[in-house]
């Protein structure tokens, strides 16, 4: 595969440093620019300041880049004409000389590849509502039964299945604990309701876990560390249920299905509560990337 590592992330791996991967997606596709670059930046200088090592994930001209310099992280900003690659994407992507920016899928496996222990990320793919009727399931959830990498997010986007999601990571024998909490995180929402298995307290807990997992052996599956957004910073419970209730009206009503339903829903959550969930959608990201950060180096014994 046509991978290239950063010299920077190669150093610290080489030296058994912490490394952090993050997913570019967000960067050309979740936020609106010039604010998208900013993000990017302030993302990648929260992990050096929690002691890792940002290794930010992209294919740039038919390469899978694991660590973007200044260069290329612009380029995943700006360019209007950036791909969307979920992990079935990237062999086309790399045989066609293709940009694209990363989602989940594609950002772990290609970490997983790269020997990266720990992703962060905002929410999950997962369980459509009305699965039963449209067989809509993001690729994100079968794709980490198959890597071995810790994925620390705020749970699943709200504007799903999250009972169901949470059963199908369940069957697929995907790992997942809450991080100082025994709820399900809710994305926008600190509390998605639903309840969790296992609870740890501290990045040292979650680095435990990691380890025992190493020395069972035996199947590969990502861990998942449901990490809350702080209440204070979480979108109204009250405006986010009405405002998503409007929006799947409106979807029904258009007849919108399939990969633009996700899309549609975020951006008409972004549009109707002004502006509202993106902020929490960041508080969100930005405490995850920290606490990926502490993980990362509690995993590397630099706690």
């Amino acid at each position: 595969m046509s991978t290239q590592v950063s010299e920077e992330v190669r150093e610290a791996l080489h030296e058994g440093r912490p490394v952090v991967a993050l997913e570019s997606t967000i960067i050309a596709h979740g936020l609106p620019r010039p604010r998208n670059l900013a993000v990017a930046r302030e993302l990648e200088t929260l992990v050096r300041d929690g002691g890792a090592v940002p290794a930010t994930i992209a294919v740039l001209d038919g390469v899978a880049r694991i660590g973007l310099d200044e260069a290329g992280l612009t380029r995943i900003a700006e360019d209007p004409t950036v791909r969307k690659l979920g992990h079935r994407d990237l062999a086309p992507a790399l045989a066609t000389g293709t940009t694209g920016a990363t989602t989940v899928s594609a950002t772990a496996w290609l970490a997983d590849s790269a020997g990266l222990r720990v992703f962060a990320t905002g929410g999950l793919g997962g369980v459509h509502r009305e699965w039963a009727e449209t067989q809509d399931e993001s690729a994100d959830l079968r794709l980490l039964a198959q890597v071995g990498v810790t994925v620390v997010c705020a749970g699943v986007k709200s504007i799903l299945d999250v009972p169901a999601t949470l059963q199908r990571l369940e069957t697929l024998g995907v790992t997942v604990v809450g991080y100082g909490t025994d709820r399900f995180p809710g994305f926008y929402l600190s509390s998605s309701g639903e309840p969790v298995d296992w609870t740890v307290g501290s990045p040292e807990d979650v680095a435990g876990v990691m380890r025992a997992r190493d020395a069972l052996g035996g199947p590969r599956s990502a861990l998942v560390v449901g990490n809350p957004v702080p209440a204070g910073q979480q979108l109204d419970p009250a405006l986010h249920d009405r405002v998503l209730a409007a929006g799947l009206a409106e979807l029904r009503e258009k007849g919108i299905t399939g990969q633009a339903v996700t899309p549609f829903l975020l951006e008409y959550l972004t549009v109707h509560t002004d502006g509202a969930s993106l902020e929490a959608n960041l508080a969100a990201v930005r405490g995850n990337v920290r606490l990926a950060a502490r993980i990362a180096a509690a995993d590397r014994g630099r706690a």
